[in-house]
């Protein structure tokens, strides 16, 4: 991750180990103003302050706060800020291919409506942008990616573009149960899982969620957290355990760890350590 800039000018960028995305861009800019150019991704853009107005495909479009825009791949477009005192952005450059989040059979839709107004797209956006900044959560990363994308299909799908999505599946879902099952501590890849279940990413992460109301990754860590729980009542030492258990360090098993358990894993391990024990 890189970050350059003044306090006026600020811009992070960096790269998740996430496919289907290709950058992460968060930007604050007062002055600068993008000339007309084109990209060979999909660009997600929500704005947290202020407010950007930009042309495509020969007509003025903006981006106030609540709204979500998607500008499609190879379709030339500029940007600027709208308010006097610039704007803060968020930004995800998607792959346009048959197996990313959107193909290039939605670009005629978005080129005609690239502004969404959509509390809950915005929402999961958001959501994604924080999943992807810590390390170690890039199987949680890919299921909400894998649900942003639906809910983009969604949209477009309203003016005409693509198949509807299949109704969730339970078999599916208990297929996938199975895979976390086998593979607690090394994990796996979303998109390995869809292909060995034969389910897109996204009915898979939808199938799950529907059939035992929790979301594959939370399913995922709950059970890390199970097992290290039960090394840390053996006295083992909680960097230790983090490895052990599948996490990608220390912080990243205190995060989920305290989030399920209600306490950091090394205040449970010394409170394990002061209980009494049967017959005392």
């Amino acid at each position: 991750m890189a970050g350059r800039g003044n306090d006026l000018e600020r811009i992070t960028a960096w790269r998740p180990e996430v496919k289907g995305v290709t950058e992460v861009f968060h930007a604050h800019f007062t002055h600068h103003a993008y000339p007309m150019h084109v990209h060979d991704t999909w660009t997600l853009l929500i704005v947290d302050e202020g407010a950007v107005r930009y042309d495509l495909e020969r007509h003025e479009h903006g981006t106030p706060l609540g709204t979500v825009s998607l500008l499609p791949p190879q379709v030339p477009h500029n940007g600027s800020a709208a308010t006097p005192h610039g704007f803060r952005k968020r930004v995800l450059y998607l792959e346009a291919s048959d197996d990313g989040p959107l193909d290039t059979s939605f670009i005629g839709a978005a080129a005609d409506s690239p502004d969404l107004v959509d509390p809950l797209l915005r929402h999961r956006i958001g959501q994604l942008h924080t999943v992807l900044g810590r390390p170690g959560d890039e199987f949680e990363a890919a299921a909400r990616l894998a649900l942003v994308g639906e809910r983009l299909r969604e949209r477009l799908r309203a003016q005409g573009a693509g198949p509807r999505p299949p109704a969730p599946d339970r078999r599916v879902a208990d297929r996938l149960r199975q895979l976390l099952d086998a593979r607690v501590v090394d994990g796996i890849d979303l998109e390995e899982a869809a292909a060995l279940v034969h389910a897109h990413p996204a009915h898979l992460v939808r199938s799950f969620s529907a059939a035992y109301g929790i979301a594959p990754h939370q399913y995922l860590m709950s059970r890390r957290v199970d097992r290290a729980r039960r090394l840390l009542l053996a006295g083992r030492a909680v960097g230790d355990v983090a490895t052990d258990v599948g996490f990608y360090d220390q912080s990243h098993l205190t995060r989920h760890f305290k989030r399920v358990v209600g306490a950091p894993p090394g205040r449970y391990a010394r409170a394990a350590g002061r209980s009494v024990s049967p017959g005392h």
